[in-house]
């Protein structure tokens, strides 16, 4: 059974809403996880629980957006080599992914475990939260290898066409998390351990799902026993893909990390406002997630087709589904923005819904410059030039440690609301050009490729 999907042909448009709409509902069940943990700690164990959650989200966001960056990258010579109909080819690149991956997986694990008291302490936790945030992050940590489990087969599926699979999957493990939440955190009492244990034990399931879906329906994934040599050519291309990527978001966060400290030195009730919102705005930006992730494939196969005509259809279509879901976004968070933060508190609750609602409408007041920066970094890696999505990530790290540094000290609460504004502005002056640049070399690289033909 073959459940591939060509988007070298047909209208870009319907492609795009076709691809990006199981998507999206895979990133919105995936954030689900994180959400409904949120939820069921701030109102089971209290503020300072959800503060201690807050306080680890930008570590989180640097070490497991690794991760995903690292599997979304490997996943792009796969689409190049589908698009192209090198199957055999496709296959090793698979075979060396999966090799790959669990090397990372490894030295990641044990690395950040063993690191994760020290950088918590680096990033002036408050001390009322300190244990509470080492617990969850020190377990979130040793899911890593559940997190490359999915992200990687996930993508792999993803890059042959098909997205509505592992929106199946993490339905199926989402439904799971809230109860293991419910179990963990009321039933057997464990904490904010619970919390943690959940999202990486449904994280787990989604994974094994994706592998026991590729080995049954995918015949064109059945991976001949030579076709599983390490080959290193292949390697330095997924890592020439997939590590650029991974910086993109690591280096991202390291801005994030910034802010943070800067964040946690207002003190918990701050903390525990920026985790609220920063909840309900990643709900809110799943959208942009699956725009961006639609992109990387249809530029991938495009690409790899030789269809260069297609890329700028598929950017003008996405940008206006962007633009569009923008501007809806910010009309239902100003109305109800105040009721989605109070999900997440009771003690202390108008103070942080305040503050949270706040942070809320400043950010989707800038979506339009977030969507273009999700569309725009995704089509260029796609088309096979990840570094220059790295250096977006480096500007958008630069936006967040200045407002960390300067405007945070001096505008306290509210310029914190502004970092990632900021950041979405500095990365799209820099990604806007850097496509037109990428699509221009392309032309003439394939250019020469025909004249040598």
């Amino acid at each position: 059974m073959n459940k591939t999907k060509d988007l070298t042909t047909g209208s870009p448009m319907k492609l795009i809403l076709g691809f990006a709409t199981p998507l999206l509902f895979g990133f919105l069940f995936q954030q689900l996880y994180s959400v409904v943990d949120t939820i069921i700690v701030g109102q089971c164990l209290g503020v300072k629980a959800l503060a201690g959650v807050g306080a680890t989200g930008s570590i989180n966001f640097m070490i497991v957006g690794f991760c995903m960056g690292v599997c979304n990258g490997f996943a792009i010579p796969v689409a190049h080599k589908f698009g192209a109909k090198d199957y055999s080819g496709m296959r090793r690149m698979v075979a060396n992914s999966v090799w790959l991956s669990g090397v990372f997986a490894v030295v990641m694990t044990a690395a950040v475990t063993l690191l994760c008291r020290a950088i918590l302490m680096l990033m002036n936790t408050p001390e009322d939260i300190f244990e509470n945030a080492y617990i969850y992050i020190w377990i979130i940590f040793c899911g890593i290898p559940a997190s490359f489990l999915y992200n990687l087969l996930s993508g792999i599926i993803r890059s042959m066409g098909d997205s509505k699979t592992p929106l199946m999957f993490l339905l199926l493990s989402s439904v799971l998390n809230i109860g293991l939440d419910l179990l963990c955190i009321v039933t057997f009492q464990m904490g904010i351990a619970g919390a943690a244990v959940a999202t990486v034990v449904s994280q787990l399931i989604s994974g094994l799902l994706c592998l026991l879906y590729m080995k049954k329906k995918f015949e064109i994934l059945q991976i001949e026993k030579e076709e599983w040599k390490v080959d290193f050519g292949n390697m330095k291309v997924l890592c020439g893909m997939g590590v650029p990527m991974g910086l993109q978001y690591s280096i991202t966060a390291i801005g994030s990390v910034i802010l943070q400290t800067a964040v946690n030195s207002l003190g918990s009730t701050a903390v525990a406002s920026v985790t609220a919102a920063s909840k309900v705005s990643l709900f809110f930006c799943c959208p942009f997630d699956a725009m961006g992730s639609t992109m990387a494939t249809y530029g991938g196969q495009n690409v790899g087709a030789k269809k260069l005509d297609r890329l700028g259809k598929g950017l003008f279509s996405c940008s206006i589904l962007g633009i569009g879901y923008s501007l809806i976004a910010f009309v239902i968070l100003f109305f109800f923005g105040d009721t989605f933060t109070g999900f997440f508190v009771t003690e202390g609750g108008a103070e942080i819904t305040l503050h949270a609602r706040q942070m809320l409408l400043t950010n989707a007041m800038f979506f339009i410059p977030l969507a273009f920066v999700n569309i725009i970094r995704f089509m260029i890696q796609g088309m096979g030039f990840s570094m220059f999505a790295v250096l977006a990530g480096v500007f958008e790290m630069v936006a967040r440690a200045l407002a960390g540094l300067f405007l945070v000290p001096e505008l306290g609460f509210t310029g914190a609301c502004f970092a990632s504004p900021l950041a979405w502005i500095f990365a799209d002056a820099f990604l806007i050009p850097a496509y037109l640049h990428v699509r221009r070399k392309l032309e003439k690289m394939m250019q020469v490729d025909d004249s040598a033909v």
